[in-house]
């Protein structure tokens, strides 16, 4: 029995030991998924609360960017509303070199692409920088070509292209910008600041193949965009400007020209032409020179030209009066030692005489008679010796210097524009003052923003005093004078011939062999609504003002006056209220739609005014030769096709000027 209580006992040991074996295990396997847990938990932790920022930035990274866009640059309008200078989107191409595997093959493919240099690419895209420029402002083609290509590290961004529409209308007015945009000189220049397009900041977020997902409007909510700037050039004038200058250049083999045509009551400027020309799309292209703004930077000695201001001045002075006659030497006169001389020799004339023929012994003795300070106080109120006021970049004073610096042979000879140097700018204001009938009044360029601190009017001479100088220029034109190739029927001019040498004699003295050729017009004469100057330098054979700067402002008046409907109608013209329709039907073909026809009407016959009517409706301003008012020939011939861009510009549309039958009758 006791044998028996010992084994019973045993049994319940046994199974205590086997279940504690069990318990235990059970424990381990706790402990090792508690651990497991707290590794887990810990590692979340750990990537959560430690590496938190840094994953979330490089997460941000890959599919979240912050960009940059840059505003339009302003537009630039003329005062017909015509659209000279705009900005156009285009493509730019940089690379990354960290991301592009192989340069060499790369920089293979932009090459032939792009047409750039291989071995200059391949250089570029082996560095170690984040950041290249490939090429800026590529064609829509060569854009194509690359998303084509898809070549790793290459990208593409947008940028803005500044065009101009007009080509090399009013090139140098304008300026032009460079590559990022900044413009560098002329209008472009001088407003700089306002026209500039601003820059916002955006983030977007980006799937894995590219497309935008996400865009903060924060940015591209602002007002990126630059001003816009209005001037005062009418297009159409500064193109009639730019064809007359252009034709007198190259007729007289000219090194250069400038035009100015001028607004009197406004003291607007309707036209600013230079020649030779310059392309603002492309000024890799061009010169130093043919980039100057003449009107404005170069001086030069005005010659006959600055006549009619001492005659102002002297009759402001009672010094003259019309009717004073002066002994004029024969045309040869020598003072202090020194000899001046006339283009014919005169003997007594009249001070109105004086100026009708250009005597510069006459006018030497007028200014004799009116005194240095008298004169010196006369140019600097007309703006001599002082900066235009146009606000335009390095705008020139010109030289006038002070009187005491004078001797009695140097008030002679700026009495006659030898002596004296002067910009364009400067000539068309003080013209601008007699035309007002002696009120000086600013020349504007820029119609918005206006310029602030511009001058009030101020009166330099009596109302008597610029309407007989008006008179006297007048008979420089109708009558016998030096201005008389100027002429046009119906319509009263005043106006004044130059024919200045420049400095430069030997060893840079004196004068040598160039000559400035000069005419100012005024339309019409008793009360000038248009101011006209054209100056062309170093004409040859032919260097007379009168002969070849008088033509141009001739053309550039008919086209502007017919523009604004001021040109009367020639003698023996159609009917006035004629419809385009009924002169369009005289030519080969019908017209097939209203306001032209399909192809060039006969022209011929038609008074100028008329003519300039029809093509202007089609964006045509011809070319003319020739005198009279009306149309004896045309190019194109009638029936032939309409000229499209340039070729309606200049020598595209030439029609030739004479007297019909009934004109000469007259």
């Amino acid at each position: 029995m006791a044998v028996k209580s010992r084994i019973e006992r045993k049994r319940p040991k046994e199974a205590r030991s086997k279940t504690d074996l069990g318990k235990l295990k059970l424990v381990f396997v706790a402990l090792v998924f508690a651990l497991i847990w707290v590794v887990l938990w810990g590692r979340a932790a750990y990537v959560q609360v430690y590496l938190g920022p840094k994953l979330s930035d490089a997460a941000g990274k890959q599919n979240l960017a912050t960009e940059f866009e840059l505003g339009e640059r302003g537009r630039i309008y003329a005062s017909n509303n015509a659209l000279l200078a705009t900005s156009v989107e285009s493509k730019s191409v940089y690379a990354s070199p960290v991301e592009i595997q192989n340069p060499a093959q790369t920089a293979q493919t932009l090459a032939q692409i792009l047409g750039a240099p291989k071995k200059n690419l391949e250089k570029e895209l082996a560095s170690s920088k984040g950041f290249v420029w490939v090429k800026r402002q590529i064609e829509d083609r060569e854009a194509q070509e690359l998303l084509k290509a898809n070549l790793p590290g290459i990208h593409l961004t947008s940028e803005f292209r500044r065009m101009y529409p007009n080509r090399h209308l009013a090139g140098q007015v304008l300026g032009f910008v460079d590559v990022d945009g900044k413009g560098l000189e002329g209008i472009e220049g001088l407003f700089d600041e306002r026209m500039a397009g601003g820059r916002a900041k955006f983030v977007v977020q980006r799937d894995a193949s590219g497309r935008r997902l996400y865009l903060d409007a924060q940015g591209k909510e602002m007002n990126i965009r630059g001003q816009d700037v209005r001037l005062t050039i009418d297009t159409v004038v500064q193109d009639a400007a730019e064809q007359a200058l252009a034709d007198a250049v190259n007729k007289y083999n000219g090194r250069s020209g400038m035009a100015v045509v001028v607004r009197v009551e406004t003291g607007e400027i309707l036209a600013l032409a230079h020649y030779p020309y310059f392309n603002s799309n492309s000024p890799q292209d061009s010169k130093a020179a043919a980039r100057r703004n003449r009107a404005a930077l170069d001086i030069f000695e005005p010659g006959s030209t600055m006549k009619p201001f001492v005659f102002a001045a002297a009759l402001e002075q009672k010094v003259i009066d019309p009717n004073k006659v002066f002994d004029c030497e024969n045309g040869k006169w020598t003072l202090r030692g020194k000899t001046i001389r006339d283009t014919h020799p005169y003997r007594w004339l009249s001070a109105n005489r004086v100026l009708r023929y250009s005597s510069n012994i006459g006018s030497a003795k007028i200014g004799l008679a009116l005194g240095a300070q008298p004169y010196y106080t006369a140019l600097r109120k007309l703006g001599f010796g002082e900066r235009p006021g146009l606000g335009l970049p390095s705008e020139s004073p010109g030289m006038l210097r002070q009187p005491k610096e004078w001797t009695e042979f140097d008030l002679a000879s700026i009495s006659f524009g030898q002596g004296i140097g002067v910009t364009g700018l400067q000539m068309a204001k003080a013209y601008l003052c007699l035309a007002n009938k002696g009120v000086m009044k600013p020349l504007r360029l820029v119609a918005d923003p206006p310029l602030e601190g511009l001058p009030d009017p101020e009166r330099v001479f009596s109302t008597k005093t610029a309407e007989t100088v008006l008179s006297m220029m007048r008979e420089v034109v109708e009558e016998d004078g030096t201005g008389k190739v100027a002429r046009i029927p119906g319509i009263a001019m005043a106006g004044k011939t130059g024919t200045a040498q420049k400095v430069g004699g030997a060893a840079g003295k004196g004068y040598g062999d160039g000559i400035v050729a000069s005419f100012v017009g005024l339309v019409p004469a008793d009360k000038p609504e248009f101011l006209f100057m054209v100056s062309v330098d170093e004409p040859t054979p032919v260097t007379y003002g009168g002969i070849v700067a008088a033509p141009a402002v001739r053309d550039m008046a008919i086209k502007t006056l017919s523009y604004y409907g001021r040109l009367p109608e020639g003698k023996g013209a159609p009917d006035a209220n004629a419809t385009e329709h009924s002169m369009t039907a005289r030519a080969t073909h019908a017209p097939t739609a209203e306001g032209g026809g399909a192809s060039v009407p006969n022209l011929v016959g038609l008074s100028v005014r008329r003519a300039l009517e029809v093509l202007g409706k089609r964006g045509i301003v011809p070319s003319l030769k020739g005198g009279g008012m009306e149309i004896t020939n045309q190019k194109p011939a009638p029936g032939e096709p309409w000229p499209d861009g340039d070729a309606a510009r200049g020598e595209g549309f030439v029609l030739w000027l004479g007297h019909g039958e009934k004109e000469k009758k007259q």
